[in-house]
């Protein structure tokens, strides 16, 4: 007799077919680069297929599946549910994309990491999930021209065209391109034949003819939110309908040549300056800047001074330790009063040096906001430093974070942070601030999925376990909160910032002795080197000292502490709102 502890098979699907649509899943496009989720799938599906689902316990696939060792705590690492959350979105990725007309559906549902099998039913969503959009940036569908014709005598001309158009697409570095038949989506809408080719972005027309002469319409849209980003309409004579699709494809090719580089190729590095080794010492300095740690903001200064040191007129240097000064007081690495004079300083001279560089205005717009509090002054920079490269994506990044959301303009802000991703795919504090800006719209499941994201592109990226806290804080499941903040301590084990929302989240918990001793340390350690004000606030908070909260609040806004543009939004202030105390510290910053 069987052990009555089995589990049959959570499905009403055939075996053969669950494992064929397994074999579909791992060898699909969508997972082809995520070697650990195709573990972690084969594995959960394989185990509960012999009915063994009842095993697949949390620690059970963090040892079989990551190669945790044996004293692995689930508790404290939540790599398991991390990897599950990134499981779910890429399995929704799949079947809202190439999977969409598959018959066996493979899901994990929350709460467990044995999966269901079933049947396809029901409707399906035509819009692409946030996972989709992030991979099919990058991705371009050339659908082919309608031939318009009452005869319909043009269909070589628009096969051409079409042909020509992909044969110039290859040339652009880094984007993928999609041709399709639209006989293969019935009476589809473009928009609807991207998101199941997981497209960004689309070109189509159609062909008319006139007389002795043929008349080309060309569209390129946006597949996400439907919006014609360029259109324009060509004529060639019939005569020249052999040779013309090549000719009418390279001029709008040549049209598209700005929207296509910013989808495809990485900003190319401009160097204004002659002296190779000076360029050299500032590509270690961003290198360093962008790994966003205590050491790595150190470092950045020292490159971008020896950068200066090698050639004093070079723009980019000095708007590079600008934004290093900068940084190291955001992070609460130095204080405010330390770092300003000299951010304010190399932003100014940034500019002198080059009044055309995006990234002095960038850096410049930065100081405006965060140290000036001049937000009309900050937007014109920003968008300054925009129109001089809109492919910059630190400008975008930025203008979003440091102007938009003080603002309270959070869609707009939103749509800043998806183009800079757009710029910079790879970037894990651009994600890591996408999830920010939703944690501040309260679109909790988006910011879920970016923090995710964030940790995908670096595993060890502390910053994006800290704001993976705040989430699920703010889910109220503050045992996921304390095993993601104890990760970034164990990431950033010097950092106060990390210790202090250890202490937060385990007051909220109900641990206050273990989060009073965490703040004493931080109050010893305040001695020795600088504590944010801001963190202090945060811990009253959490111990629900108004009044002290309030106290600290107006020594962050003394201190400049970046943290306080954001108390319009952040909704760890909500609590405060009401109180005339807090109103009044939101009108010194300028944000009423």
């Amino acid at each position: 007799m069987a052990p009555s502890h089995i589990v049959p098979v959570p499905t009403k699907v055939a075996e053969r077919a669950v494992r064929q649509q397994l074999d579909r899943l791992l060898s699909s496009p969508t997972f082809q680069q995520v070697d650990r989720l195709k573990r972690f799938l084969q594995f959960i599906v394989l185990e509960t297929l012999e009915h063994r689902g009842d095993e697949l316990k949390e620690y059970v696939v963090g040892v079989q599946v990551f190669g945790k060792e044996s004293s692995f705590d689930p508790r404290t690492d939540p790599l398991v549910r991390v990897q599950a959350r990134r499981l779910r979105a890429r399995l929704e990725r799949y079947y809202q994309g190439e999977g969409r007309q598959d018959d066996v559906i493979i899901e994990l549902p929350k709460g467990g990491y044995t999966p269901s099998f079933r049947r396809r039913g029901g409707r399906s969503s035509a819009r692409m999930s946030v996972g989709a959009t992030f991979a099919s940036r990058n991705t371009v569908a050339v659908l082919p021209f309608v031939d318009q014709t009452p005869a319909q005598d043009l269909r070589f001309f628009c096969d051409a065209l079409s042909q020509e158009i992909v044969h110039g697409l290859t040339k652009f570095r880094g984007l993928r391109i999609i041709a399709t038949d639209l006989g293969d989506h019935g009476n589809s809408q473009p928009r609807e034949v991207a998101s199941r080719l997981g497209a960004a972005t689309i070109i189509h027309g159609a062909v008319r003819r006139s007389g002795e002469r043929i008349r080309v319409g060309s569209q390129l849209i946006d597949s996400a939110s439907g919006t014609y980003l360029w259109s324009d309409a060509f004529d060639t004579p019939v005569d020249d309908a052999i040779t013309a699709p090549e000719t009418i494809a390279q001029k709008i090719l040549k049209t598209l040549e700005p929207e296509l580089l910013a989808a495809g190729e990485p900003r190319a590095g401009r160097r204004p300056t002659r002296n190779l080794a000076a360029h050299n010492l500032y590509l270690q300095g961003r290198y360093h800047l962008n790994q966003r740690t205590e050491e790595g903001l150190h470092k950045a200064v020292d490159f971008f001074q020896k950068a200066i040191v090698e050639d004093a007129q070079y723009a980019l240097a000095h708007s590079g330790l600008s934004d290093a000064y900068a940084l190291l007081a955001h992070y609460g690495v130095l204080s405010p009063t330390e770092v300003w004079s000299k951010a304010a300083s190399s932003a100014a001279s940034a500019v002198m040096l080059d009044p055309h560089s995006a990234e002095a205005h960038t850096s410049l717009a930065h100081m405006k906001a965060t140290q000036d509090w001049d937000w009309v002054a900050s937007e014109r920079e920003f968008q300054r430093a925009i129109s001089l490269d809109p492919r910059y994506p630190t400008a975008h990044h930025w203008y979003a974070m440091s102007c938009l959301v003080p603002l309270g303009r959070l869609d707009q802000a939103r749509d800043e942070m998806v183009l800079a991703q757009s710029l910079d795919p790879v970037s894990s504090i651009i994600a890591r601030d996408l999830a920010v800006t939703d944690l501040y719209r309260r679109d909790l499941d988006p910011a879920l999925e970016q923090c995710d994201h964030a940790i995908e592109l670096n595993p060890h990226f502390s910053p994006a376990y800290l704001t993976l806290a705040l989430v699920q804080e703010q889910l109220n499941d503050l045992d996921e909160a304390l095993a993601a903040v104890q990760r970034a301590v164990h990431l950033s084990p010097n950092t106060p910032r990390m210790h202090a929302a250890l202490a937060r989240v385990l007051a909220k918990s109900g641990k206050r002795d273990a989060a009073r001793k965490i703040v004493h340390e931080l109050e010893a350690h305040s001695k020795q080197r600088y504590v944010s004000p801001f963190e202090f606030a945060l811990l009253s908070l959490a111990f629900a000292d108004v009044d002290g909260t309030l106290q600290w609040l107006s020594q962050a806004c003394q201190d400049r502490c970046f943290e306080v543009v954001s108390l319009n939004v952040d909704p760890r202030m909500d609590v405060l709102r009401r109180d005339r105390r807090f109103a009044a510290l939101v009108r010194e910053v300028g944000l009423e």
